[in-house]
C-alpha cells in the first residue's frame, strides 16, 4: 500500500486508483459537468439510486427465506468487543500490488469470481472488509467490486465516474506497508476503521474508512465526494492501534 504524506502525488498513490492529481482533475471536471446537466444522470441526492446497472458476472448471494446468509457463508459473530489484538489466523496475500491481510475467522471466507467476501458481522470483520474491499479498487475488476461491495448512492456514482477516468497501468510495488488498525466506532450497522500505514518519508500515517452492514455482508461506504477514505494524516503515537506485527 503506497502512501507518502510529504508530497501529494506520493501520498495519494495509496488510494486504489493510484493517481491523485488525475483524480482531482476528474473530480473538478465532473463537478462542472454536473452544473450543466449531469445531475439528472447521477441522481439528485446523497442517497439517490445509482444510475449504472450492475454488470453481468459474479454476484454475492442474497439472504435466504429464513434470513440466513448466502449458502456457504457462515461466520462466528460472537466476538462483538473492539479488538485489542489481531486474529492469530491472519495470512497475507498480494492483492493489486500490496500485501493484504486475510483471516480464516473474520474473512473474507468466500471467493466468487473477483469478489472476496463473507466477512464476520463483528468489529474484526469490519476491519478485514475495509482492507480487502479498498485494495480491490486498484485492479481491473473494480467495476464489479464497486457494484457489489460499495454502498449504493451518489458517493458511489461519483467514485465510479472518476475511477473510470483513470487508466489501469498494473500493480505498483512499494516499500510502504499496512502496519495496523484502530476501530474508531462500531455498531452492528456501521463501523469506522482507521488504517495505519508505515512508509518512508513520514514514518506512519492514518486514514479512516467507513463500512456498513447490508444484511448480507459489510460494504465500503464512499464519501459524498466519491473518495473512499479521509485524507491521510501523520501519526506521532501508536497508542490505541492494533499492530499487525504483534500477531
Amino acid at each position: 500500500m503506497r502512501l507518502s504524506y510529504a508530497a501529494d502525488d506520493e501520498m495519494d498513490e495509496e488510494q486504489p486508483f493510484w493517481r491523485h492529481r488525475r483524480w482531482q482533475l476528474s473530480a473538478s471536471f465532473l463537478a462542472l459537468a454536473l452544473c450543466v446537466g449531469l445531475a439528472a444522470v447521477l441522481g439528485g441526492g446523497r442517497d439517490a439510486t445509482p444510475s449504472a446497472a450492475a454488470p453481468a458476472g459474479p454476484v454475492i448471494g442474497t439472504l435466504g427465506p429464513d434470513g440466513s446468509r448466502p449458502q456457504g457463508c457462515r461466520t462466528d459473530d460472537s466476538a462483538q468487543q473492539i479488538p485489542s489484538a489481531a486474529p492469530r489466523d491472519i495470512t497475507w496475500r498480494p492483492l493489486n500490488g500490496a500485501q493484504t491481510p486475510l483471516s480464516a475467522s473474520a474473512g473474507p471466507l468466500k471467493t466468487t469470481g473477483p469478489l472476496l467476501w463473507c466477512f464476520a458481522h463483528t468489529p474484526m470483520g469490519a476491519v478485514m472488509a475495509t482492507h480487502t474491499i479498498s485494495r480491490q479498487m486498484s485492479g481491473p475488476d473494480w467495476p464489479t467490486v464497486s457494484q457489489q461491495q460499495l454502498v449504493p448512492g451518489l458517493g458511489r456514482d461519483y467514485f465510479d465516474a472518476m475511477r473510470a477516468s483513470i487508466p489501469d497501468t498494473g500493480p505498483v510495488q512499494t516499500p510502504n506497508t499496512l502496519a495496523g488498525f484502530l476501530v474508531v466506532k462500531y455498531s452492528p450497522g456501521t463501523a469506522t476503521v482507521r488504517v495505519l500505514v508505515r512508509q518512508a518519508t513520514v514514518r506512519y500515517v492514518s486514514l479512516d474508512y467507513t463500512v456498513d452492514w447490508n444484511g448480507v455482508d459489510w460494504q465500503l461506504r464512499p464519501l459524498s465526494s466519491g473518495g473512499l477514505h479521509t485524507r491521510a494524516l501523520p501519526v506521532v503515537s501508536l497508542v490505541g492501534f492494533v499492530l499487525w506485527d504483534e500477531v
